[in-house]
């Protein structure tokens, strides 16, 4: 078992997401210490053993720090900004970024971070907080390999451990090719529940055979209540789907790869959002199917597993 407090960790954003990860970390008996734009998001982490710091500077004695905010441009303030965590001239040793960023948001931080003798760790994750309190999530890494090896006992304590994919911003790359089979497999998903119910079966029942199936995963396991009983509160928008497969077609041209199923599953995403549909889980392209398909949906009330508790 790995020393959890061989080093000293810092964590910034408690979001929904970030205050799940930080939450396992101090479970796990890590040295953390968290900033948070609004402090008492944060407080409640102190309960199983976080330092809740005032001020971002105070990260920068820490060994490695963990950035989990909205956008790039959060990302180089906190690290950067007038306030940031490197504006008194101390620095971490390594810095882990999980903040969905764009490829030349990444490469631009990395250099920065380097011209300070700071590592980068670009490492997305895929799955949302009922994930992450399930032990379930899992990180994408690129970056130096000793950077990847200093921070794969912490990963493992987040989650299911990460995949280390090699070095500069190929992590962001892995997430985007991810995000552009979330949409294709969910239209996917949609197509066949709709013609399972119109040839008259019953969703669940249609669900419960798949999910049990080889073609089962761990995603169709945790949609199942979504399109079992309608139930769309969001995970993920429609809008942020559409932001991903359009980043995922952009490489495609890039690099020269056909990609024919996303390029249609973004025009049915751009569909779902002219429809009104941007409050809405994406999963909700069930709902835009059965209108294709002349039926009506209702929810129906079963009490359906998620595959994560």
């Amino acid at each position: 078992m790995a020393n959890m407090k061989q080093h000293k960790l810092g964590w910034i954003g408690i979001g929904r997401m970030g205050y799940a990860m930080a939450e396992r970390l101090a479970k796990a008996g890590c040295d953390i210490s968290v900033w948070n734009r609004t402090r008492s998001k944060a407080e409640p982490l102190a309960a199983h053993g976080a330092k809740i710091v005032d001020s971002l500077s105070d990260l920068a004695g820490c060994d490695i720090v963990f950035t989990m905010v909205s956008t790039g441009k959060d990302v180089k303030e906190v690290l950067f900004g007038s306030q940031g965590v490197t504006a008194k001239g101390k620095a971490p040793k390594i810095v882990v970024d999980s903040t969905s960023i764009s490829l030349e948001e990444s490469a631009e931080i990395r250099q920065i971070l380097g011209k300070q003798g700071v590592k980068l760790l670009a490492a997305p994750v895929s799955g949302n907080a009922k994930v992450i309190k399930a032990g379930k999530l899992t990180v994408v890494a690129s970056g130096p390999r000793d950077a990847f090896d200093a921070v794969a006992p912490y990963f493992a304590a987040i989650g299911q451990g990460a995949s280390y994919v090699g070095d500069g911003e190929l992590s962001r790359i892995a997430k985007i090719c991810h995000n552009v089979m979330l949409g294709v497999v969910i239209q996917s998903l949609a197509e066949i529940t709709v013609l399972a119910q119109k040839a008259g079966m019953e969703r669940h029942a249609f669900l419960d055979f798949l999910n049990k199936s080889v073609m089962g995963s761990m995603f169709t396991r945790y949609k199942t209540p979504a399109l079992v009983n309608l139930d769309f509160h969001v995970t993920f928008t429609p809008e942020l789907l559409r932001k991903d497969i359009a980043l995922g077609l952009a490489a495609g041209r890039e690099f020269g790869v056909p990609m024919p199923l996303a390029s249609t599953t973004r025009d049915l995403v751009q569909t779902l959002i002219g429809h009104g549909y941007t409050d809405k889980d994406f999963a909700a392209l069930l709902l835009l199917q059965a209108k294709a398909s002349g039926i009506e949906l209702k929810p129906e009330n079963v009490a359906v597993g998620d595959g994560l508790s």
